[in-house]
Order: structure tokens, then C-alpha cells, then sequence
């Protein structure tokens, strides 16, 4: 099987680079960088040569921004705080128009309108039925994890239906919290926490579609959100399909604000999509 994606580093006298290459979703992510931005935009300009790339996402710092602008990037988003407190400019580069385009904008926005226009609820009017237990996930619930993700998504940007693939993430300090149901396993999130930078994504987010009506999913992201809190992390973000109005619905609802959109971003559900960007402060 060909590895999906590799982790590299580059280091010189000049920069430091922690780099994404994303075989899978093809596209080319830069997490971490310091150093002469001319020497770094040349090496991201010769690596998106590779026959992989059609997209570039260079997570930016505010001093950076504007710069890359003059490169041929553009602002797709912002993540408030996820530098310890400072701000993300999501900016991205294309070298496919095809990668560029996207076939649902105009319905993306009339979602964000419809869920923005219904208000927020009261999140303990509606508390879930006595039978179903919320838990953290432990390292013996990888299986039926991965079954779980099999069964919701035919594509997903990352091989979360392996087993193997769900322990490695538990281990390496992703927090997974689940709903069960009958002991079946309906119903799971995670939190992928970034120490260094003291912010976290909220993602995985799954279930089954006979269990869709109780909220499931706003409870597991109100537990993933406290034990967050707990160990100082105050970031928390997700990127949402833009075609779903139940994910982007909850963000809404728990108090994450939009921050932009990212197109074509990954293969998820069952084609390419565009992401949505939501953000939290949890200090708050």
C-alpha cells in the first residue's frame, strides 16, 4: 500500500521548515517555519513542482501574510490564537485551475445563511437517552472505531477506518471520545492537540446515520472541550464539510465562529470538498 502522506523536516543556515506532504488529498502543507522567507517561498515553490502537488497550505503567521500575497497566495481563513495566542493565515497557492474552481460556493453560503439565521439553542434542553454512554476512547476500542468511520465516510483524508491507524493516533496523544450504544459504538470524536503551539482541532467527527436525531455530536465536542481546558489548551478549531448542515450547525451552536473557507481541500464523504473553518476560544 503507498504511505498517503510523510512528515518532513528541512533545515539549513538559512530556514527551518516543518513540512506536510499529503500524497493522499494531494497537497503540500507548511505547519512550521522560521527563517529568510525568500529562501523558504523558493524550496515551497520547488517542491509544488512535484507531480503530487495541485494545492499549497502555509499555515502564516501575521507578519507573513502579506508577503505571500505578493507570491501569488491568497487568504483563504484565519485561525484566531493557534500560534500560542497569535493569529494562522491560512494562505494557499494552486497549480491546477481545476483544483481552484469549486462547484458549490453559492450553496455553501446559503447553508452558513440558513444556520446563522435559525439562531442558538439552549445546548441542555435536549439531554441524550439513559442507554447511550459517553466515554473516553481507550486504546481497546480501536476496532470498532475504525468500523465506524468505514461505514459513515467512503472516502476519508485520512485511513481512519485501519485499526492500526486509530491506536497509532490514541498513542502519539489524540484524545477520542465516544457514544455507545447497546455496546456498539455509534457515535465518536477527537481532538488532535498541538502542544507546541497550544491549540487543537476537533475532527473524526462521526456517526452512525440511524443515530443522528439525539445530538450526539454536540455532547462529544462539549467533553473533548472541557478536557481540553483541563490541560491549558485554549485554541480549539475544526475544519467542517461546507455541503454539511448538521457539522457546521453544531460549530455554530457550541459558539465557534467562521472564519473562512478552504476550497477543494480534501477528499472526504465521497469527493473532494471544500472545508469550512470554525474557531473557539475556550478561555472564555
Amino acid at each position: 500500500m503507498t504511505k498517503s502522506y510523510k512528515k518532513l523536516q528541512l533545515s539549513t543556515s538559512d530556514y527551518y521548515l516543518e513540512l506536510f506532504l499529503d500524497y493522499f488529498n494531494q497537497r503540500l502543507r507548511i505547519d512550521h517555519y522560521r527563517g529568510n522567507m525568500t529562501r523558504i517561498l523558493q524550496e515551497i515553490s520547488h517542491i509544488s513542482e512535484e507531480d503530487f502537488c495541485e494545492k499549497v497550505i502555509f499555515y502564516t503567521r501575521q507578519e507573513h501574510w502579506q508577503q505571500l500575497l505578493s507570491h501569488g497566495y491568497e487568504l483563504e481563513g484565519v485561525i484566531s490564537g493557534y500560534f500560542s495566542g497569535t493569529d494562522n493565515f491560512i494562505m494557499t497557492l494552486y497549480t491546477k485551475n481545476e483544483r481552484r474552481t469549486s462547484q458549490h460556493w453559492v450553496k455553501e453560503n446559503k447553508i452558513l445563511e440558513d444556520i446563522k439565521g435559525k439562531g442558538l439553542n439552549n445546548m441542555n434542553e435536549k439531554p441524550i437517552p439513559n442507554e447511550y454512554i459517553i466515554r473516553k476512547a481507550e486504546v481497546g476500542d480501536t476496532k470498532q472505531l475504525a468500523d465506524l468511520y468505514g461505514k459513515v465516510f467512503q472516502v476519508y483524508p485520512t485511513p481512519m477506518d485501519d485499526p492500526k491507524y486509530v491506536e497509532h493516533m490514541i498513542h502519539d496523544g489524540n484524545l477520542f471520545y465516544l457514544v455507545e450504544y447497546q455496546n456498539e459504538i455509534v457515535s465518536a470524536a477527537s481532538a488532535d492537540v498541538n502542544m507546541i503551539n497550544h491549540n487543537a482541532e476537533l475532527t473524526d467527527c462521526a456517526t452512525l446515520p440511524a443515530y443522528r436525531k439525539h445530538g450526539l455530536m454536540k455532547k462529544l465536542l462539549m467533553d473533548l472541550e472541557k478536557d481540553l481546558r483541563k490541560n491549558g489548551i485554549f485554541c480549539a478549531y475544526s475544519l467542517a464539510r461546507a455541503l454539511s448542515f448538521g457539522m457546521n450547525s453544531a460549530f455554530h451552536q457550541l459558539g465557534y465562529q467562521y472564519q473562512g473557507r478552504l476550497t477543494n481541500n480534501c477528499y472526504i464523504y465521497d469527493k473532494l470538498e471544500d472545508m469550512n473553518i470554525w474557531r473557539k476560544d475556550l478561555s472564555s
